[in-house]
């Protein structure tokens, strides 16, 4: 996603609030109970081209599909993609294994009483108390993003969108904690899985869409991991999944692409995250040209500075969230401009793009905002931006 010569553009991360027909839909595909499969098409084609048209409206340069076309969440979509996974419930013993389930962590620990309340209303308690079992030879099936490629590619023409992006998964968020009844080894299981997912990218810059590599779960497993294991421990496990991320994005264009990491887009504590500056080396090891980093929420905005001493290299840029998904209060236009300014003053401001810390619903049925507070939310990355430039570039790059 090559920048501007004389602006700053604007994009998110990607998930955004499903509208209601479409939720109806979803819940019986992810029920498995019978729907009408024509008229799921024609309201996810429908919904897709609404969303566009919004982005556009809101002054979004480079859009999404709003993930619309993912069942289950923005991770686990993958699954019905593939052959060679199953889920079951954890066992008690999995369950106190940091690596064996999707939940728990030192915030929940710390927080226990804000977290049983908080998975009760989310609805998060059943889904984290499975495990992802890889039982057969991975294999991928290509059909659905074609579907989306060309839902998301014929929407992005019509309304004018000057790009547009989809969101996919990286192998360490795809199967986290998955158990191998399978391959001889985890770098084999890994592999393999990123060979699957080499298919899935490669279809999306071939179609001449931007690709989005998501991974949360890098970040977020630090905060599993250690304690009790060390950190030595915790780099050795992501340097396996950085590895394996970019044997999927093997002969990807740099200029095509973009990584995302976020510590978990629910809104909670968040007191034990890995600070930025810890993985900050790990993030610039994996191969695309731009990189989307939390910088908007009181956890993490100070981190700007990290860029003071970790230098962008080359040709590479940065997508910082200078809007939070995580609160309904909408930012000033102006501090979405200072919060871009900083940065650029630091890494230059051909390499800056304004993003969203995460998106805005992380499931079908997990919104963090309101929808109506989501657009103004953008409306306001988009005037931000707009003040950004004019101080960046003067008058002449004013849009």
């Amino acid at each position: 996603m090559a920048g501007h010569p004389d602006r700053i553009l604007t994009t998110h991360v990607g998930s955004l609030v499903r509208p209601p027909e479409l939720i109806e839909f979803l819940k019986l595909v992810e029920a498995g109970q019978p729907y009408d499969e024509n008229a799921y098409q024609a309201c996810l084609k429908a919904s897709i081209d609404e969303v566009v048209r919004q982005q556009v409206e809101a002054g979004v340069d480079i859009v999404s599909d709003g993930e619309f076309s993912k069942g289950r969440n923005w991770a686990f979509y993958v699954h019905a993609r593939m052959s060679g996974i199953a889920t079951r419930p954890a066992t008690p013993e999995e369950m106190k294994d940091p690596l064996a389930s999707a939940g728990g962590g030192q915030d929940q620990v710390a927080f226990p009483e804000f977290y049983a309340e908080y998975n009760r209303a989310s609805g998060l308690g059943a889904r984290l108390g499975n495990r992802f079992i890889v039982n057969g030879p991975l294999t991928y099936n290509d059909a659905q993003v074609k579907r989306d490629i060309a839902t998301l590619k014929a929407a992005a023409a019509k309304h004018k969108a000057s790009g547009a992006f989809l969101p996919v998964v990286a192998p360490a968020s795809a199967l986290p904690g998955a158990k191998n009844e399978h391959y001889a080894d985890e770098k084999a299981l890994l592999f393999a899985l990123a060979d699957c997912l080499h298919q899935e990218y490669q279809a999306i810059v071939d179609a001449g869409l931007y690709v989005q590599i998501d991974d949360a779960f890098l970040p977020y497993m630090h905060e599993k991991m250690v304690p009790p294991m060390s950190e030595a421990q915790y780099r050795a496990w992501a340097q396996l999944r950085v590895d394996a991320l970019n044997h999927a994005l093997r002969g990807i264009p740099e200029e095509r692409s973009r990584y995302h990491i976020c510590w978990g887009s629910w809104n909670g504590p968040h007191a034990f995250d890995v600070p930025l500056k810890d993985i900050a080396d790990l993030l610039l090891q994996v191969k695309v040209g731009h990189y989307s980093v939390e910088q908007a929420n009181p956890r993490h905005e100070h981190e700007w500075t990290v860029w003071q001493s970790v230098k962008l290299p080359p040709g590479k840029k940065l997508i910082p969230g200078v809007i939070s998904h995580a609160t309904n209060i909408v930012e000033h236009p102006e501090l979405v401009k200072q919060r871009l300014v900083r940065l650029a003053n630091i890494v230059g401001r051909e390499n800056v793009l304004a993003g969203t810390d995460c998106g805005f619903a992380q499931s079908p049925f997990a919104k963090r905002v309101h929808e109506s507070i989501m657009w103004a939310k953008l409306r306001s990355l988009s005037e931000g931006a707009k003040l950004a430039t004019q101080e960046l570039w003067g008058k002449r790059g004013a849009v």
